[in-house]
């Protein structure tokens, strides 16, 4: 018997039991590291499924940790896997969680160096993955998934290019699942549980705002300092707005009205996102072409959004002051 949670459309959480063989189960969901090289030869790669949760290390104000988007990935990951086992004779595999990811939250104000922000350039972001992809095509795996809901578009840029790199290269299907804009713009619980007032003082939001500290207060709420409930409102109706409010000094990382969070509308917020992106796994596993899905970032030209062209000449600027130490010291 394998206790589990069931999260209702309404916004509840129903406490349910599933009748499952933890044998099964535990034959079917396994953990690379875990895993010797006999295990791993035996793999049926044709019905295996590699799952590749992501993550980033993002200032996310006083109110969330820096892993905000780690532990969500991490849920919805091991949402996705009891979904994908669910059909006979499909085997799922979990990489451990790789904590990087490009462009945090506040370099929309220019802020290039913030506490709790460790982020990656975008061209190691997309090395890091198109390495994975050689060793995983390498070895004949056919089935990937990236599972990282962190929004920024040159993040999602980085994900989709090593995505479609092991596309062309090893004929398989790498899928940046969140990347895909059916899946990234689900599913509007905000509209749904916040009344006209408390949308309008919430405004536009697109960083630990009521919806993100909501969802970890349903995930995680031993990592929810009590004082959100106090939270100043730092409401904008617009980007340029959340750019005027990023750049203010004092600025506490966050946007939006935090303290109107609850577990509930968390809650329906992950049930609702992780349907969409169980359900759009699924589909693609049936055969849909994911190439032919609209992806999210390929409608937004990042050296158009506002700070993405400053962010990636920064990270021109770190690069080089990497590569003229390596020269100096006569490393390759």
């Amino acid at each position: 018997m394998i206790r589990y949670q069931c999260f209702s459309a309404a916004g509840g959480v129903l406490a349910g039991v599933m009748f499952l063989n933890p044998q099964v189960v535990a034959a079917q969901i396994l953990k690379i590291g875990e895993m010797n090289t006999q295990q791993i030869q035996a793999l049926d790669l044709p019905k295996t499924v590699v799952l590749i949760p992501g993550g980033i290390l993002e200032e996310h104000g006083p109110y969330l940790p820096s892993y905000t988007d780690g532990y969500a990935d991490d849920a919805y990951t091991r949402e996705l896997a009891k979904a994908i086992v669910a059909r006979p004779d499909w085997t799922v595999v979990l990489f451990p969680q790789i904590p990087l990811g490009n462009d945090p939250a506040n370099t929309i104000g220019g802020k290039t160096v913030f506490p709790g922000s460790y982020p990656v350039r975008m061209a190691t972001l997309r090395a890091i993955y198109m390495d994975l992809a050689n060793e995983l095509g390498d070895q004949g795996f056919r089935w990937i998934f990236l599972v990282h809901n962190h929004g920024a578009p040159n993040n999602h840029k980085a994900l989709n290019q090593a995505s479609d790199y092991f596309h062309d290269v090893y004929g398989g299907t790498m899928v940046h699942l969140f990347g895909l804009k059916p899946v990234f713009l689900c599913c509007g619980s905000k509209e749904k549980m916040l009344s006209a007032k408390q949308l309008a003082e919430e405004g536009f939001s697109v960083h630990a705002g009521a919806d993100e500290q909501s969802q970890l207060l349903f995930l995680r709420p031993e990592f929810v300092p009590a004082g959100y409930r106090s939270a100043p409102s730092l409401t904008g109706a617009n980007f340029a707005d959340l750019v005027r409010i990023a750049k203010a000094e004092g600025w506490p990382g966050y946007f939006g009205a935090p303290r109107l969070a609850t577990a509930a509308m968390g809650a329906q917020e992950f049930a609702l996102s992780s349907q969409s992106i169980n359900a759009m796994a699924l589909q693609i596993l049936d055969g849909l072409d994911s190439r032919k899905i609209p992806r999210y970032a390929d409608e937004m030209d990042p050296l158009n959004v506002v700070g993405e062209n400053a962010e990636l000449q920064h990270e021109q600027a770190v690069e080089k002051r990497e590569s003229d130490w390596l020269k100096t010291n006569k490393i390759q």
